[in-house]
């Protein structure tokens, strides 16, 4: 039986309600010979039910942690247990078109690439309205000499217009930028690289990625045949909230964007804690107050949640730390349910 040239890494985002329809949507519209490796870290005990159940059926590796996973974290776990040519990294939110992976491999055989983006689409009806294709990712200095400032200037292309408006401008080409939504990579670039940076915890991972592989020589290309969609959405369980508030806690983007700043040598980011707020207030302050009897449009009282989701933030980062570290003495905090993983 011939090894599959692919192994296809999913790991969690920011929430684990839309795990089935992302999981059957690979299954259904993937028509390339692949392994499978699933990351679940600490989902509901349903969505941890339904993980098992299909991990058997369909004869994929399936890795469980009971504590709450980065996604650097999780990619770097489901890289011990990669030994194809190419992985695919997708996240649990992520919705695939038919061929999406046959032509991500075909580019990389054609052309070399040592990372691939597909076309991503984002938000329901899916495969509609673009998220990324392609873009941007760069340090840009500005003066000279002791006065020289370097930032990092990262941009997706064509994000927020319609796929039918610019799916005819599009052509396989090499770019400076892929998201971790979805990427195909040739497996050979981390024994140059390393694995991918577990510092980075929570926004900016794709970039420093990105620029990492093209600066060992490596090359990123769009390969727009290639259709995927992020479906975000509202938080439906209990263990989406935790989970999305620790995902973009200010704990974790504070980390993120220092070390970052250390490591390219960086004057300074331009988001800041400021954005993590704001995707918090986006995902659970503001269905909050339309869940409410009245209030609905006070500023007064989306400040003072504001200001409880801040400190709440700090309580789940520093029961999150505790939890972590007790878990890292654990050696069976890990579990593997299934050997083979090939489709």
């Amino acid at each position: 039986m011939i090894e599959p040239q692919v192994t296809i890494v999913v790991v969690p985002r920011e929430r684990f309600s839309f795990t089935h329809e992302s999981l059957e949507s690979i299954y259904e519209y993937t028509d390339f010979p692949f392994k499978l490796v699933y990351v679940d870290g600490a989902s509901p005990p349903h969505i941890q039910s339904y993980l098992e159940t299909q991990s058997q059926l369909r004869n994929f590796q399936l890795i469980r942690t009971d504590y709450y996973l980065s996604p650097n974290r999780a990619r770097n776990i489901a890289l011990s247990y990669v030994s194809s040519k190419y992985v695919v990294f997708i996240d649990n939110d992520v919705v695939v078109a038919q061929g999406w992976l046959k032509q991500m491999v075909e580019c990389a055989e054609e052309t070399g690439a040592t990372v691939v983006t597909p076309l991503t689409g984002e938000g329901q009806p899916v495969h509609e309205r673009v998220h990324c294709a392609g873009g941007e990712a760069r340090i840009i200095v500005q003066g000279e000499g002791s006065q020289a400032k370097r930032y990092l200037h990262a941009k997706l292309l064509y994000r927020g217009r319609r796929l039918k408006d610019v799916q005819s401008k599009l052509k396989r080409q090499p770019t400076e930028l892929a998201e971790f939504h979805c990427i195909m990579v040739r497996t050979a670039i981390f024994e140059q690289i390393g694995l991918l940076d577990e510092e980075l915890m929570n926004t900016k991972e794709h970039v420093d990625f990105c620029m990492s592989v093209i600066r060992a020589g490596g090359s990123v290309y769009l390969e727009p045949s290639a259709i995927v969609t992020y479906v975000p959405g509202s938080l439906l369980d209990w263990s989406d909230y935790h989970f999305y508030m620790l995902r973009w806690s200010d704990a974790w983007g504070i980390s993120t964007l220092q070390h970052l700043q250390k490591k390219w040598n960086l004057t300074e980011d331009e988001l800041g804690v400021g954005y993590l707020v704001w995707r918090r207030k986006i995902a659970i302050i503001k269905p909050l107050m339309l869940n409410l009897p009245f209030g609905q449009k006070s500023k007064l009282l989306q400040k003072i949640l504001v200001f409880v989701d801040i400190i709440f933030n700090r309580f789940i980062t520093s029961y999150y730390a505790l939890n972590q570290l007790r878990h890292k003495k654990d050696s069976t905090s890990i579990r593997l349910y299934q050997h083979k993983a090939s489709t």
